[in-house]
């Protein structure tokens, strides 16, 4: 019996394209911005060297990930099989700016060192990202469903959700009104004229409101017509162009870039296993190996082309899954890309559409991810989920706070932590709580979920794991190193102590005295 071929595009890829293309759109967008007016980088150098790098990362990456579930559907005879969606990991665009670029650029007057250090930081990453490919398997094979998927829920109601949602909420005629066509659509089923897409339908509305009410003198800020006077100027053909040199000549910043290349490069790793899982759940299992490798190759690719940002597989596979999304819509997004970024068109979109109109697809990833940590594990794990939740919203708690600081010319330290404590700012909980939160979140998830379950044996080993991790700083800690968290390490192997006595003495409960549902009642307090 012959297989027959799976088909490229599905009609709901129409949906997940203008989804997803506008969601890498966004990202598009947000970098060029950082570029631009916060490294103060030439748009030369913008426009004719990095975003063309990016653009071929992202075609490349698209593609093979495209290809993976085209190899998926026809060995499994299935058409329902979703590829899994990568782009430029957001958490790391943000480091690589800030913690990276932004400080050598300033140290040495010059964004082009800038430039380089990030082409180098993406160099070291790429490798820890390929190592680590061979060993994720063994890491989800042994931690709890409900520890992934919690730990993951943790990235996306903190660092997916919240951003989104308080930019929708400042300009609400804007992103309140495209959230609800997302909303009636995606979740309610609406089917709107002629079967257009509704992140297409939200994005023509949300234009319409911007620049309506600058006809009417209601003024939306960014909407000028002398910005896309402007951003006709970036026009024209620009193709990659090898930065090799570039990429050795940031080597001399080398002990900056290892800080947080290591760590951010184990985060990626945690961060794509949990995704692969999640695909998983949502019934296409992809090999953890192969998108690993895919997504430190594909990225050393694009760094020694010129590209200073990080791939990684997203969070939102069971989300484009679940509005139709099949193989073709990641690589329609990989050739959308490519005429964005090599014909300067990018230039011309950030003058166009408003970045409100575009969030509330964002928001809507973020939902349905976190929905998806408590209805895809058992009811009796759900506090496990939350427990996981907790060092995300630490960790995004103090970016806030930090942001804030940094607006007024100033820090914590510097305003002193116990004046902050004795306002109910409890910064260095936060700090120590939210370092390294997506592995911390893990560690805590699955020490929760083999505790419910009363195999403390396991749960002592996890605790044992956290311990090692947070006595080198890859959690609750600023920075690796030896001997970075040790009070926290030492509360660590307690847990481990306490759990490991817990199995050797415990009395198993009998099976009619046991808990069946994390909800069931408690007995009432004695009086």
């Amino acid at each position: 019996m012959t297989r027959t071929k799976p088909n490229i595009w599905a009609p709901g890829d129409w949906n997940a394209f203008f989804g997803f293309g506008t969601n890498i759109l966004v990202n598009l967008l947000v970098l060029t911005g950082l570029l631009r007016f916060v490294l103060k980088m030439p748009d030369d150098l913008v426009f004719r060297r990095i975003l063309p790098a990016t653009g071929l990362m992202l075609c490349l990456s698209t593609l093979y990930y495209a290809w993976l579930a085209y190899r998926l559907a026809k060995r499994t005879g299935r058409d329902d099989v979703c590829a899994l969606p990568s782009g430029i990991s957001v958490p790391h665009m943000f480091v690589v700016t800030f913690v990276i670029m932004l400080p050598i650029a300033t140290k040495t007057g010059d964004p082009v060192e800038g430039w380089e250090a990030g082409l180098t930081w993406v160099f070291v990453q790429s490798f820890v990202l390929m190592a680590g490919g061979f060993i994720a398997p063994i890491i989800r094979k042994i931690t709890p469903r409900a520890a992934l998927l919690g730990t993951l829920a943790g990235v996306s109601v903190a660092f997916i959700s919240m951003r989104p949602a308080l930019e929708m909420f400042m300009t609400p005629v804007i992103g309140v009104t495209c959230f609800a066509i997302i909303l009636a659509s995606w979740f309610g089923g609406v089917r709107y004229f002629r079967g257009i897409p509704a992140g297409l339908i939200a994005i023509a509305v949300g234009c319409i409101i911007a620049w309506g009410s600058n006809l009417f003198g209601l003024g939306y800020g960014e909407m000028k017509i002398e910005n896309l006077a402007k951003a006709f100027a970036n026009f024209g053909f620009s193709v990659p162009i090898p930065a090799v040199n570039h990429v050795f000549s940031g080597f001399q910043f080398l002990g900056v870039i290892l800080v947080t290349a290591i760590p951010f490069g184990i985060y990626d790793l945690v961060e794509a296993m949990d995704n692969v899982e999640s695909a998983s759940v949502a019934g296409d299992s992809f090999p953890t190996t192969r998108v690993l490798t895919a997504d430190g190759l594909v990225s050393l690719v694009g760094c020694l082309m010129g590209n200073p940002f990080i791939n990684a597989v997203y969070i939102g596979h069971p989300g484009w899954k679940a509005m139709g999304g099949r193989i073709g819509y990641s690589a329609a997004t990989g050739i959308m890309v490519i005429v964005l970024s090599w014909f300067g068109i990018i230039s011309l979109m950030m003058a166009l559409i408003p970045v409100v109109a575009i969030s509330p697809i964002l928001l809507y990833i973020g939902m349905l991810i976190g929905a998806q940590a408590f209805q895809e594990t058992p009811k009796t794990h759900a506090p496990a989920i939350v427990l996981a939740l907790v060092p995300h919203l630490a960790a995004w708690g103090k970016l806030q706070i930090d942001n804030a600081f940094a607006a007024a010319g100033t820090n914590a330290a510097a305003v002193g932590f116990d004046k902050l404590a004795d306002k109910g700012v409890l910064y260095r909980g936060l700090e120590v709580l939210g370092g390294g939160a997506i592995l911390a979140g893990l560690i805590l998830g699955a020490v929760a979920v083999f505790i419910i379950d009363r195999r403390f044996t396991k749960a002592a080993l996890f605790a044992l794991a956290g311990a090692v991790l947070a006595f080198f700083g890859f959690i609750h800690g600023e920075k690796i190193g030896f001997g970075q968290s040790p009070v926290v390490a030492l509360s660590y192997l307690g847990v481990a102590v306490v759990l490991l006595a817990c199995s050797k003495f415990s009395v198993p409960l009998p099976s009619a005295a046991k808990i069946p549902e994390a909800h069931a009642e408690l007995p009432e307090p004695a009086n």
